[in-house]
């Protein structure tokens, strides 16, 4: 895409802020926080409210329901141009607030103020997650339509709202609406920046392995005054497998674990050492030196890519 397209539309963007950032915190002021059931008609609100909003661009807006929370559905395309058609997703729920006597101001009360670094922030719940990045998506949207006309794909817009309990209830959504909602690619907008400076595209995320682990040893309760020492402790037990799980090295000592793990491409881990993620930047604000992963690895693979 050439500048001469793109920067009419983020002047644009710049010429609309102000109103970019009051549409933004009129859904921070929604308290939709799924995990609570008190707040199921907030929930409800966040969707109508985003339905209405997106369907103000030219989509086909809809509230869907699921088992849980509504999932909000929008819909441009239908061209016949051979076109991508790009699946975008979000979620509008929110995190809890509590405990509520460690926010500085009320936490549905939108504001920009000064971060201890001099930046400009929006402190709000769910404005880092998932409302701010959701709505950046949706801006760019108005702004690019605002600009020429029309979209220069096709576009299914899907934002649920209980990703931060799990998303019990939209994985049956999609299993159910999966011929409906095929596209060539999916944008996830639940992640970030390098910096204020420096945009980043994430094209994985880290994964999760749930396991529960029994170890039976003797058949009741011990006294260890006197059986300590001689019988063994399920602890003992415990400990010694999840100490083998990485050797001195940082190196995960799974049988397989790293099967299928590729290396990165030399120009992509040539753009992640001028990142220059150190420990005394990564580590030392939260009182670590010493990074934990694979010790022949940079930092930066040890949390990105290891």
């Amino acid at each position: 895409m050439s500048n001469a397209k793109l920067q009419p539309v983020l002047d644009r963007i710049d010429a609309d802020f102000d109103n970019s950032l009051e549409r933004l915190f009129t859904l921070l002021r929604i308290k939709s926080i799924s995990a609570d059931p008190a707040f199921a008609k907030d929930c409800r609100a966040a969707a109508d409210h985003l339905a209405k909003d997106i369907a103000t661009l030219g989509f086909k807006t809809e509230v869907r329901p699921t088992a849980g929370h509504p999932a909000v559905v929008g819909k441009l395309n239908g061209s016949t141009d051979g076109r991508p058609h790009v699946l975008f997703y979000g979620h509008y729920d929110v995190q809890p607030v509590d405990p509520l006597n460690l926010w500085h101001r009320p936490p549905f009360e939108p504001v920009v103020t000064d971060h201890a670094d001099g930046r400009k922030i929006i402190v709000a719940r769910g404005a880092e997650d998932d409302k701010g990045q959701l709505m950046t998506f949706v801006e760019a949207c108005r702004a690019w339509k605002n600009v020429t006309g029309s979209l220069p794909v096709d576009i299914t817009i899907v934002i649920e709202g209980e990703e931060e309990i799990g998303s019990k209830n939209f994985v049956p959504f999609l299993e159910a609406n999966k011929a409906e909602l095929k596209a060539d690619f999916a944008l996830v907008c639940d992640t970030g920046m390098w910096d204020p400076n420096t945009p980043a595209i994430t094209t994985s995320l880290r994964g999760l392995v749930y396991d529960e682990v029994k170890i039976k040893a003797a058949n009741r309760d011990l006294h260890s005054g006197v059986f300590g020492g001689g019988a063994q402790n399920p602890i003992r037990v415990l400990t010694r497998i999840l100490g083998g799980l990485h050797d001195d090295n940082g190196h995960i000592t799974i049988p397989g674990f790293y099967d299928g793990v590729k290396d990165l491409p030399p120009d992509i881990l040539a753009q992640w050492k001028q990142l220059n993620l150190t420990p005394e930047s990564f580590l030392k604000p939260i009182g670590l030196s010493v990074p934990a992963g694979e010790k022949d690895r940079l930092l930066i693979e040890q949390v990105s890519s290891r």
